[in-house]
């Protein structure tokens, strides 16, 4: 039984990802047991639970945020060469995002490149972080902040390990989800998350599959056209982002997860979008309605005592352009726009009451 393919991704200089569907975890192990024996594996304290042994060469991380720092590339490097893992051998990323990024860095820089395969085990590592070839360690508190691109030859996405996750984690891929629904060229995935709202939050298997693959569609329409980030079309991707990045550092990684920081950015960029004459207000209520079905804190607001935090975080963001930092707004479905946001704006919308 082999997995099925369920898409190539095509990018920068002819690289491909293939991107494949398990039946379950015995096709998945089936999978990953014919790759031979220079492999290197890198597990999360959650991922390495689901195995009763964990093949030889491997290192397990702390699972979270707080791992994805240089201490963890060089345990991965290290380990990868008491190994003796060759240039020819394979990195295998298995576990969320953090997994997934850190393999991604570690095989891109390993004798200047090894092979890589990632096996996403949450949703946002399966909508996002694992396919489009971008890798990243956090760098002196910012997330992110030094990093390669470098993409999977394989990613392979077995939809039971969606089970095993806690239901804040599984929103925290969902939100992605919802903001490539916006982004997308039609509206085939924002009337899937209209009308399968049950079945999702429930996990149906099949509409889990459904949900991956449309979502994923989305995600390679962007990343195909501008695979390395330069003719901002890519940089639609980064919906809600801005604002959610800021958010995730000025409460340290702790209160806020990834998922539910960029449900409330990306309802923040709806309302910039709408105080502008950018968006339309009935698109953005019912987008904003749409993350707020699904149970997303989004009217929450800065206290004032934090926003010099808040302020701080966002002018240090990657997305700067002449020293202003831009913002994704929505001129309406699969319509983006780069715009760069005045401070007083900035400040009224994560201070003040929400528009909606």
């Amino acid at each position: 039984m082999s997995m099925k393919k369920l898409m190539t991704a095509v990018l920068d200089q002819g690289k491909t990802t293939d991107i494949l569907l398990a039946d379950d975890l015995k096709d998945l192990a089936n999978h990953l047991g014919g790759y031979g024996r220079s492999v290197m594996w890198v597990y999360d304290t959650n991922t390495a639970k689901l195995f009763k042994q964990l093949p030889p060469a491997h290192v397990v991380l702390e699972s979270g945020e707080s791992s994805k720092h240089f201490g963890s590339l060089e345990r991965i490097l290290s380990t990868s060469l008491d190994e003796g893992l060759a240039r020819d051998g394979r990195i295998i990323g298995f576990g969320g995002g953090v997994v997934c990024d850190l393999s991604a860095f570690a095989a891109s820089v390993y004798m200047r490149g090894c092979r890589l395969t990632l096996v996403p085990t949450t949703l946002l590592a399966m909508v996002d972080a694992a396919v489009g070839g971008k890798t990243a360690v956090d760098f002196r508190g910012m997330k992110n902040m030094v990093g390669s691109f470098y993409p999977a030859g394989e990613v392979l996405i077995c939809i039971d390990t969606l089970r095993t996750l806690s239901d804040k984690e599984f929103l925290n891929g969902l939100a992605e989800v919802i903001k490539h629904a916006l982004l997308s060229q039609d509206e085939e995935l924002y009337k899937f998350l209209l009308v399968k709202k049950n079945e999702i939050l429930s996990r149906e298997s099949k509409t889990l599959a459904n949900l991956v693959e449309l979502s994923l569609d989305v995600k390679k329409w962007y990343i195909e056209q501008d695979p390395t980030e330069i003719k901002g079309i890519r940089q639609m991707l980064n919906l809600g982002h801005t604002f959610a990045h800021a958010l995730e550092s000025s409460s340290h990684f702790g209160s806020w997860s990834h998922g539910a920081a960029v449900a409330w950015g990306t309802c923040r960029a709806l309302e910039a979008g709408v105080v502008l004459q950018v968006t339309d207000k009935a698109y953005a209520g019912g987008a904003t309605k749409l993350f707020k079905s699904y149970g997303y804190d989004i009217e929450h607001r800065i206290g004032r005592g934090d926003w010099i935090e808040f302020r701080d975080h966002l002018l240090k963001d990657k997305k700067k352009v002449d020293g202003k930092v831009l913002f994704v707004l929505l001129q309406g479905q699969g319509k983006g726009v780069l715009r760069a946001l005045e401070m007083p704006l900035i400040q009224h919308l994560v201070i003040a009451k929400p528009i909606f």
